[in-house]
C-alpha cells in the first residue's frame, strides 16, 4: 500500500465516524489553542510593559538612596541631598537634563470632587528627563521654583477624575488643603507600571515647604546626552556621589537604574513566566494524547475482522502498522489546525474584550503544531503495532 493509498484509507475511517473522531480531537484542539492563548497574553504584556518602559526615554538614568546589596556590596540606607543634587548639576558629565525628585501621596481636590494621586515636586528639567510632553497649558517654569509658587502641572487621569477630562487651565485644587493653580496638563502616557498618568507634578521647593518637609530627595532622574553615553553618565554620577558621600564600590549608599536594566529584567522574567505557563498548558495536549490512544484501541477491537481480512489478502504488518498510525496523526494535525484557529481567534478577542495588547508569535505556532504531531504519533504506536502483530487467523475468528 502506497503512502497516498495510506492516506485515503485513514481519513475515509475517521470520516465514518465523524462524532467520535471530532470529542478525540477535543484535546488537542483546547490544548494548542491554550497554548497559544497563553502565550498571546506573556508575550502582549511584555511588549506592552517595555514599550511603557521605553516611552520614559531610552536615556533615563534612576538614582535611588539606599544600597542595592549583592555581591559583597552594602546593603545600608542612604539618603539623597540638595547638596548631592547641586553638586551634580554642576560637575556630572554627559548628561542633558538633571531633575531632583520629592514625592509623597495626597488627596486633590476640584470643587466636591477628591482624588487621592502621587504628588511629585521637581524642577523644569523633569519632562526632558523623562521624555513627557506637554497636552495643554505649559510646565514649571525655573521662576516659579525660585519663588516657591503655588502651581500644578496634572496627569490626563487626575484630569479625567476632576475635571471629566476638560483641560480646564487656569482653575484652582486643592493638595492636602493647599490651594495650586493647574498651568498645565501632561500627554497620555498610558496605565499600568507606575501610572505616569496619576501624578500631580509642582515645585520642589514648594513640595518641600508645604507638603513634605523633609530636605532629603526621594530619587534623581537624568538624561544622558545621547544613548551611547549612558554608561558614561553612570560612572560620572558614581564618581561624585562616592566623594560626596565618602563610600567606596563596595559601601555605597545610593543605587542607580538605568532603563537596559529595567528591560532586560522585564523581557527575562516575563519571558521565564510565558514559558512555564505555557508548558502547563502542553500539559493538556498530553491529555489529548493519551484520548487518541484510547480511540486508536477502540478501533483496532472494533476493526479486528477486518485486519484479518486484509492480512489474509496479502497486507503487511507494515500496510496495517502504517493505517493505523496515520489515522492517529491525521487526528492530531487536524486537532492542531483547528487549535490554531481557535488560539488566534480566542486570543484576539480576548485581547479585544479586556483591552489586552496580545501578540501570537510564530514560534508559539510552530512548537504547538508540531508537540501535537508528535503527540500523534507517540501515542499512535502502541495501537498500531498491536493491529500489526494480530494473528489473521485469531482476527477472521473474531466475533
Amino acid at each position: 500500500m502506497n503512502l497516498l493509498e495510506a492516506l485515503r484509507t485513514s481519513f475515509e475511517s475517521l470520516m465514518a465516524n465523524k462524532s467520535r473522531s471530532i470529542l478525540t480531537m477535543l484535546g488537542v484542539i483546547i490544548g494548542v489553542a491554550a497554548v497559544l492563548i497563553v502565550v498571546a497574553i506573556g508575550e502582549g504584556l511584555k511588549t506592552d510593559t517595555l514599550n511603557r518602559i521605553r516611552s520614559m526615554g531610552a536615556n533615563l538614568i534612576m538614582v535611588f538612596p539606599g544600597g542595592g546589596g549583592g555581591h559583597g556590596r552594602s546593603t545600608r540606607p542612604g539618603r539623597l541631598t540638595e547638596e548631592d543634587f547641586n553638586e551634580l548639576e554642576s560637575q556630572v558629565k554627559h548628561i542633558s537634563a538633571l531633575a531632583p525628585v520629592v514625592q509623597t501621596g495626597g488627596n486633590a481636590k476640584y470643587r466636591n470632587l477628591t482624588h487621592s494621586t502621587t504628588i511629585v515636586g521637581t524642577n523644569s528639567d523633569w519632562t526632558h528627563a523623562l521624555s513627557f510632553e506637554i497636552a495643554h497649558g505649559r510646565f514649571l517654569a525655573p521662576s516659579e521654583e525660585r519663588a516657591r509658587s503655588r502651581v500644578a502641572v496634572i496627569g490626563q487621569e487626575v484630569a479625567d477624575e476632576l475635571f471629566y477630562g476638560r483641560p480646564l487651565l487656569g482653575e484652582f485644587i486643592r493638595i492636602n488643603g493647599v490651594p495650586f493653580e493647574v498651568i498645565g496638563i501632561l500627554e497620555t502616557k498610558g496605565g499600568g507600571w507606575g501610572n505616569p498618568d496619576d501624578q500631580i507634578i509642582i515645585p520642589m521647593s514648594t513640595a518641600r515647604q508645604r507638603l513634605v518637609g523633609s530636605a532629603n530627595l526621594s530619587r534623581i532622574y537624568a538624561s544622558a546626552a545621547s544613548e551611547t553615553e549612558v554608561p558614561e553618565a553612570i560612572e560620572s554620577i558614581k564618581t561624585i556621589l562616592r566623594q560626596l558621600h565618602r563610600v567606596t564600590e563596595m559601601t555605597e549608599d545610593f543605587r542607580i537604574r538605568d532603563q537596559s536594566e529595567f528591560l532586560t529584567t522585564i523581557s527575562e522574567t516575563t519571558g521565564q513566566i510565558t514559558m512555564f505557563v505555557g508548558g502547563i498548558a502542553l500539559v493538556s495536549l498530553l491529555v489529548g494524547g493519551v484520548g487518541i490512544m484510547n480511540i486508536m484501541l477502540v478501533s483496532v477491537a472494533e476493526r479486528t475482522r477486518e485486519i484479518g481480512i486484509r492480512k489474509a489478502v496479502g497486507a503487511r504488518r507494515v500496510d496495517i502498522m502504517s493505517q493505523f498510525l496515520i489515522e492517529s496523526v491525521l487526528l492530531s494535525i487536524i486537532g492542531g489546525l483547528i487549535g490554531i484557529g481557535v488560539g488566534l481567534l480566542g486570543s484576539s478577542l480576548l485581547g479585544d474584550t479586556l483591552g489586552w495588547e496580545t501578540v501570537v508569535p510564530m514560534w508559539s505556532i510552530l512548537v504547538s503544531f508540531g508537540f501535537a504531531a508528535v503527540v500523534g504519533v507517540s501515542f499512535g504506536f502502541y495501537p498500531a503495532q498491536k493491529a500489526a502483530k494480530l494473528d489473521p487467523i485469531e482476527c477472521l475468528r473474531y466475533e
